[in-house]
């Protein structure tokens, strides 16, 4: 008798939902097809014009990384952190990484020492690949200075460096032919095996390393250019973060998956951004709100109109129902409501043709090879309109945490507690009505509550601390701290922000607002009610 997983896996491929190839597969497939075909136009800020690559050079560009890394001794199963914008260099080595077997973790650029030396030392990362300067930070300065305290780093390796680690020199060298990566069949992945790494934020203050394979990436690829309507002649603007899985996953990988042509855009400037779409003939792209509003704003301010997008889908958190219509009126562009996690990509989505009335008021229905379930707090299905804890298992789901076995991913059944609450209507779309984890998001990032409370615990004035979300018209929310100060002891937001500035905090997780209470309202078993703080920050939306 076949296991649960064992049917699972069955039920996908008689499907056709797991195709048992791997990413580099499909680049040499549409190389085969279309190797002049435009893959990349990679625009940059920094550079006057934008480097515009074939699938051809790509492919090209893929075999030298792969051949490099394999004499720099990455072997099968080895971990490479990047820590890169979204500039072609991210696409060529996670291919390249794949081609040889070997697993990528992409990093946030807003990582900093603290949450980057958890990573690479429990990853136990053989090659780390960050920029020289982005954004006016020295990354290589940084990843230099934490060497000393990575003791299975290999290989410290600088985009737009120019020592004798730079990309160029340890992964471009044509010195480096002796080794074969494209053609030693022991070195490929197998499509069930880890091929992508991502750490999420979550409620215990300690990142989790979530596992995917192929199979489980390209299952999401297909089901949701099925979904949207998408082939070999839509253009993608890559403009959220490669190192999140929406820029990596549901744009980047997308492109390859459709072979069709994507466009980066490294730094996020709407009225460049608008004009890169219209210039490039923009059909798709996917962002949390933000992006939106700014597209919208762009446009009334005089940018170019994107005439050739078709579709934005948006995830990360609840759409306000005007932004649906601003978008439809303003752009004549449908805004697919979307839900989904690190550990499965998008098992929701509102497709195009429902866009004007479902996105404003759920977050989709599930897509091929996707279920879902609400239940109640004794893991019974509630009544269609009742709100419970979403649970979510499927073709896309990751296949576990890395070296986390104490944190099952799934039940007997399959299940993934999704720590979401959310309520079903009539026709199974789906309503995010809430979060049992402890984790806020602004502008579609998941921000480390817990994490930053401890820290913020030790700091000397501080006798107790809450940190709650508060709206925000254009990021969904920012982080509110609630203190109670130590006798004697005094802060306030500028200090409270160095503070955690010297504790190596990405700016990103800093709370934006404090608030000093004489207390925090508690239980009588002195559990905080967050619940009620959060009814006083709701009060704060849009600096109020």
């Amino acid at each position: 008798m076949l296991t649960k997983t064992a049917r699972d896996a069955k039920e996908f491929r008689e499907a056709g939902l797991w195709l048992d190839k791997t990413l580099d597969q499909l680049l040499s497939e549409t190389i085969a097809r279309t190797p002049d075909k435009l893959a990349i136009v990679a625009d940059r800020t920094d550079r006057e014009q934008a480097r515009r690559i074939s699938y051809r050079e790509l492919g090209h560009l893929v075999d030298r990384v792969a051949v490099s890394l394999c004499a720099l001794g990455v072997r099968p199963g080895d971990v490479v952190t990047m820590q890169l914008p979204n500039w072609w260099e991210f696409i060529a080595i996670t291919l390249a990484t794949n081609k040889i077997g070997a697993v990528i973790n992409p990093v946030m650029q807003i990582l900093r020492e603290r949450e980057l030396l958890y990573i690479l030392n429990f990853c136990a990362t053989k090659a780390f690949i960050v920029p020289k300067l982005y954004r006016g930070f020295d990354y290589s300065a940084m990843a230099s200075g934490m060497r000393g305290d990575l003791p299975h780093l290999k290989h410290l390796i600088v985009v737009d460096g120019d020592g004798d680690n730079c990309f160029e020199r340890q992964l471009l060298s044509d010195r480096n032919t002796a080794v074969s990566a494209g053609e030693d069949a022991s070195r490929r992945l197998s499509a069930d095996d880890m091929a992508v790494l991502m750490f999420t934020s979550g409620t215990t203050g300690e990142p989790k390393g979530v596992m995917h394979s192929s199979n489980s990436v390209i299952a999401f690829l297909k089901t949701l250019a099925g979904g949207i309507g998408l082939d070999e002649n839509d253009v993608v603007l890559v403009a959220s973060p490669v190192a999140h899985l929406t820029g990596f996953a549901t744009l980047a990988m997308l492109s390859i998956y459709l072979g069709g042509t994507m466009i980066l855009q490294d730094v996020w400037v709407p009225q460049h951004g608008v004009a890169l779409m219209a210039r490039e003939g923009v059909t798709f792209t996917a962002a949390s709100t933000p992006f939106l509003i700014d597209i919208c704003d762009a446009v009334k301010g005089g940018a170019p109109h994107p005439a050739n997008l078709r579709v934005f889908m948006c995830s990360g958190a609840t759409i306000p129902s005007a932004l649906v219509v601003r978008a439809a009126q303003e752009l004549g562009v449908p805004v697919c409501s979307a839900w989904g996690m690190t550990e499965v990509a998008a098992a929701t989505l509102t497709e195009p043709s429902r866009a004007a009335d479902k996105s404003p008021t759920s977050d989709g229905r599930p897509l091929p090879g996707m279920y879902i379930r609400i239940v109640d707090s004794a893991g019974k299905d509630v009544p269609t309109g009742q709100s419970g804890r979403l649970l979510v298992r499927g073709s896309q789901m990751c296949i576990g945490y890395y070296k986390r076995p104490e944190l099952p991913a799934f039940d007997a059944e399959g299940w993934l507690d999704s720590g979401d609450l959310a309520y079903m209507d009539d026709e199974g779309y789906i309503r995010i009505s809430g979060r049992v984890k402890d984790v806020l998001i602004r502008g579609g990032e998941n921000v480390p509550v817990v994490e930053i409370e401890n820290l913020l615990y030790k700091h000397p004035a501080v006798a107790a601390v809450a940190i709650v979300g508060y709206p925000d018209s254009r990021l969904g929310e920012r982080g509110c701290a609630f203190v109670v100060q130590r006798d004697g002891g005094q802060i306030d937001l500028p200090s409270m922000q160095n503070y955690l500035a010297e504790c190596k905090v990405a700016k990103q997780f800093w709370p934006e607002r404090l608030e000093l209470v004489s207390a925090l309202p508690c239980t009588a078993a002195g559990k905080i009610q967050k619940f009620k703080l959060r009814e006083i920050a709701r009060a704060f939306g849009d600096g109020k």
